[in-house]
């Protein structure tokens, strides 16, 4: 490797330009100027604008579909921006927040000439970067020329596509002995991926036999539930219960992986719980948004625990998805382990939409 970045520092790079509201061009047969619509500015519509080029807004599937938008691309529509339509007007095809406020917002015209891979892309990094999925699209002539011309960030699309199928490979990084109300017998041990995203933790306790089965929990980060007590949830109650489960039989690992909301970050879970306060369900709220049902990538988890040595384990969770997945990539799970704990009047709908629409156990 020489000096310059290679195709995972500069996807690590294109997630940071679209957060800061910097587009990013993707580089293929057709180039794609893209920007995130949530974090454009007036000054940088007006500047696409200036390159007398049609716009194209990039939505998933399910907006499309909430928005009455016709979808010929599988999982992306892509939208015709009139000439006259202002930066307000592209957000809220973004954002559902005034949905049912102001429902009519066509009529939209959907195309369907042409490849939509690049815009594909730039709706994964928008993911990537916890941003809504949206993205400002404009074809641009000699994108890596382009790119250079605006010192803007270039992704090839040959190389980015089999990089996006799932997230990036960890490495441990540091651990340490970390003594907690569930067990003084307790170790940190600290993960980071290889493309600067955020950092995932296991958090062993005792000295479990890495030849037997190991208690454990592939737990995703929840600040509501974890940190604030949020009623709205069971994920505070489910990992407290499970380190408690861990500290009484002195041995197991609890994963902690940095997917919030299901993958999609705090301010869109937030969104979500907005959506759910006009009275949709987690799922519809997320579809809503532009999401899929979990956005989260539960291979980590294994990833994790073939580098701490563990091959089998015994699971406590309610969702069958995560034993699969744990099979699928080659953890044994020789049992699962019900979780059931913290329903109250509050979480009760929720539950049981994770029940009927997600397989929970519950």
């Amino acid at each position: 490797m020489g000096l310059g970045p290679d195709i995972v520092e500069m996807l690590a790079r294109a997630r940071a330009d679209l957060r800061m509201g910097v587009p990013i061009v993707v580089l293929g047969e057709v180039s794609v100027l893209a920007v995130a619509v949530e974090a454009m500015s007036p000054e940088r519509l007006a500047a696409l604008r200036a390159l007398g080029t049609p716009l194209e807004l990039a939505l998933t599937g399910w907006r499309a579909e909430t928005l009455k938008a016709r979808v010929y691309d599988g999982d992306v529509a892509r939208i015709a921006v009139p000439e006259a339509a202002a930066l307000g007007w592209m957000q809220s095809l973004a954002d559902p927040a005034d949905d049912l406020a102001t429902p009519m917002k066509g009529p939209l015209r959907s195309l369907r000439d042409g490849d939509a891979a690049a815009h594909r892309i730039a709706i994964q990094l928008c993911k990537a970067a916890r941003l809504l999925p949206a993205a400002l699209c404009a074809q641009v002539q000699d994108g890596l020329k382009f790119a250079v011309t605006h010192s803007l960030t270039a992704i090839p699309q040959a190389l980015a596509e089999p990089l996006m199928a799932r997230s990036s490979l960890l490495h441990p990084v540091v651990q340490a002995r970390l003594p907690v109300e569930a067990s003084e017998a307790g170790r940190l041990h600290v993960f980071r991926p290889e493309d600067g995203g955020e950092e995932h933790y296991a958090f062993e306790i005792g000295r479990p036999d890495r030849s037997k089965p190991v208690l454990a929990r592939l737990h995703s980060a929840c600040f509501t539930g974890d940190v604030m007590g949020s009623l709205k949830c069971d994920c505070g109650p489910q990992l407290r219960g499970a380190l408690a489960q861990m500290g009484t039989e002195g041995a197991g690992v609890l994963l902690y992986m940095n997917q919030e909301g299901r993958g999609i970050g705090l301010a869109n879970k937030m969104r979500a719980y907005a959506l759910q306060d006009q009275g949709f369900d987690t799922v519809d709220a997320n579809h809503r948004l532009g999401f899929e049902d979990d956005e989260r990538d539960f291979r980590l988890g294994s990833d994790i625990l073939k580098s701490m040595g563990f091959a089998s384990v015994r699971l406590l969770t309610n969702n069958p998805a995560k034993v699969a997945m744990m099979e699928a990539s080659g953890i044994a799970v020789t049992e699962r382990v019900p979780l059931k704990v913290g329903e109250n009047r509050f979480n009760r709908d929720y539950l049981a939409t994770k029940a009927a629409k997600s397989g929970h156990l519950l």
